[in-house]
């Protein structure tokens, strides 16, 4: 079974955290939460969620996928944190995925991960950073660095990240269920 792991930091996107984990769930896919400490997360819009752990125990087994949620002040804690950096370097290092939405890819370009590469974002959350192809797609994929622009994209991201982990057929079964509108 394919593994994740999304860290949620105090002040993370709720909507994105949370329709990462649903429909990668939904997909069949092995998702862990982990707080970067061991309280309950207090998301950007006030939501309190119960990560299934901490980052530390997490960091104890291996993951095919590290998806970080953004939102502010989530993104800032997954920067400033060295065990974020540390498993995020692991993942490209060992040529397994890495995603990020919204204000999260910051914590990718600030360490040098997203130059030569295309990539998206919230607006402006990449401006100080050179040497990045910013798309404006909902979600940009190059290579297994899958990039998404904010709370309103995080459905198609997720179903994105459930193609490259599990197939397009289980991506259209997840989809197929949403009933989401066609998109032509």
């Amino acid at each position: 079974m394919a593994s994740v792991l999304v860290p949620l930091a105090q002040g993370c996107e709720e909507l994105e955290a949370v329709t990462v984990v649903d429909l990668l769930r939904r997909a069949g896919i092995g998702v862990v939460t982990a707080g970067l400490d061991d309280r309950p997360v207090r998301a950007s819009r006030g939501t309190v969620l119960i990560p299934d752990t901490t980052l530390n125990e997490a960091l104890k087994q291996q993951y095919d996928m590290v998806v970080l949620p953004g939102g502010l002040p989530g993104a800032e804690h997954l920067d400033a944190d060295p065990r974020i950096r540390g498993v995020v370097k692991q993942m490209m290092e060992t040529d397994r995925y890495t995603a990020a939405i919204c204000a999260a890819p910051r914590v990718l370009a600030g360490m040098g991960l997203l130059e030569g590469r295309q990539a998206t974002s919230f607006p402006g959350v990449l401006d100080d950073f050179d040497g990045i192809e910013y798309r404006t797609d909902a979600v940009v994929q190059d290579g297994k660095v899958i990039t998404s622009r904010g709370p309103g994209t995080a459905m198609d991201f997720a179903l994105v990240l459930i193609e490259q982990l599990v197939g397009k057929e289980k991506r259209d079964e997840v989809e197929a269920g949403l009933q989401r509108p066609h998109q032509g």
